[in-house]
């Protein structure tokens, strides 16, 4: 969907607000539930374009997939009956991931273990993301991937019974470490990965909750090959990823304060908390009974005087989703330096360009740099045009950086907010006070 967005200055944002469905546990979810023995149940699933890419393909792969409901704030509710370790069916066609990395990286591990020959592409964006990382280890566990040149469209010739392999991966990638494990789900023996630093772990948690021993040891995870998944119930918690931008709105104007309701707060994606309060939020929340091994809980997040801080490089895999928001907040009056976020280059856009070429238009001060940006919000944003380049995260980081500004702002590619939160824009409009 692609159409522009004008978004005025705001004085403060205040309200309640539930996030939609975490796109990362939905994803796993969805998988897991599709090789699992029996039905399952999922509540919450998240409404994003790229949520319901995994669904079409795990339905071409012949998973009964039914929508038992719908809500607009909570999300789908899904039943999903499993077809067992290794009961996936041939695709009659190409499998398209649309612009989902998650769907593509991890659905690939998934493939190379069955013993069938399929094709999986995505949109234009996704032709051009890097899935060389995930087709050295699955090769390595037996499968045949040809590629263009390491890039999609991917043809997978599963080898039907894996390999299991000890893999340590150069890049932390929490796709990596899901497609490695979801193909060793298949194999004879013990499948390990070690980790440069450690990632997000909803692959480790959602296993467990299907019923899966997994190892862990520092940043090591580890499962043998074989292990039977039983459905069952499970609901998906909000996601923090899109809460992030109604956090940094609250942070960003005087005399804000938004509540964030039915919150994930998995201890591998609670960075962004820190690096707010680092940043000068007041920040309080309350954590609740976890589900599924995943935490739930609510955040209220006021507005405090902006101070600079610096993210390093072994903080980044925890907050790599939030940088551009981070980056925008900055731009309301604080500062922020980042280091080591080079994968930001490889994502739905070079999101380090084009985040520095938007503010930059907007009349913001930030330095691009081979692993990161600086960003010094000593002058106020005058507003102005730009374009979100496809990618659902810009798009929201120049509506919040908009916020503050002095005159209007137009976002073109707005459209691409749907990817992850499709009502983005009119929660945006609500929370004006």
């Amino acid at each position: 969907m692609t159409f522009a967005v004008t978004v005025q200055p705001a004085a403060r944002m205040r309200g309640r607000v539930r996030p939609p469905g975490d796109k990362s546990i939905s994803h796993r979810y969805a998988m897991l539930a599709a090789i699992a023995t029996g039905p399952s149940t999922i509540h919450g699933y998240s409404t994003g374009a790229d949520c319901g890419s995994t669904l079409a393909c795990l339905r071409a792969l012949g998973v009964p997939i039914d929508q038992i409901g719908r809500d607009p704030v909570t999300g789908l509710d899904l039943e999903i009956l499993g077809l067992q370790l290794g009961g996936l069916q041939r695709p009659s066609s190409t499998l398209d991931a649309g612009n989902s990395g998650s769907t593509m990286r991890m659905l690939s591990g998934l493939l190379a273990a069955h013993a069938f020959r399929s094709m999986i592409t995505g949109d234009d964006s996704l032709r051009r993301r890097p899935m060389r990382r995930v087709i050295v280890p699955l090769e390595r566990m037996g499968a045949r991937i040809m590629s263009d040149n390491g890039r999609p469209p991917m043809t997978i010739l599963g080898s039907g019974r894996p390999t299991a392999i000890d893999f340590q991966p150069d890049v932390p990638s929490a796709q990596v470490k899901s497609a490695v494990l979801l193909a060793g789900l298949h194999a004879d023996g013990m499948t390990r990965v070690v980790e440069p630093l450690p990632t997000r772990d909803h692959t480790e948690r959602a296993l467990e909750a299907f019923g899966v021993q997994v190892e862990r040891a520092g940043t090591a995870v580890a499962i043998r090959g074989g292990q039977r998944l039983i459905g069952g119930t499970l609901h998906v918690p909000g996601d923090i990823s899109s809460a992030a931008f109604w956090m940094v709105a609250a942070a960003a104007l005087p005399g804000s304060e938004i509540t964030v309701e039915h919150v994930g707060l998995n201890p591998s994606r609670t960075g962004i908390i820190d690096v707010l309060r680092r940043m000068g939020a007041d920040i309080s929340a309350i954590v609740g009974h976890p589900r599924a091994g995943e935490p739930i809980g609510t955040l209220t997040v006021r507005h405090g005087g902006l101070v600079a801080a610096e993210i390093l490089p072994g903080e980044v895999p925890g907050v790599i989703d939030e940088l551009p928001v981070l980056a925008a907040l900055a731009t309301h009056g604080g500062e922020l330096a980042v280091s080591g976020a080079q994968e930001l280059r490889v994502k739905e856009s070079d999101r380090i360009a084009a985040l520095a070429d938007g503010l930059r238009r907007m009349g913001g001060d930030i330095d691009e740099q081979p692993d990161g940006f600086h960003v010094r919000g000593r002058n106020r944003l005058r507003g102005g045009e730009v374009d979100a380049n496809n990618d659902h995260r810009l798009a929201m980081a120049f509506a919040i950086a908009a916020l503050g500004a002095s005159g209007p702002t137009v976002i073109h590619d707005a459209g691409a907010a749907a990817v992850s939160y499709p009502d983005f824009f009119s929660v945006l409009e609500s929370l004006r006070a």
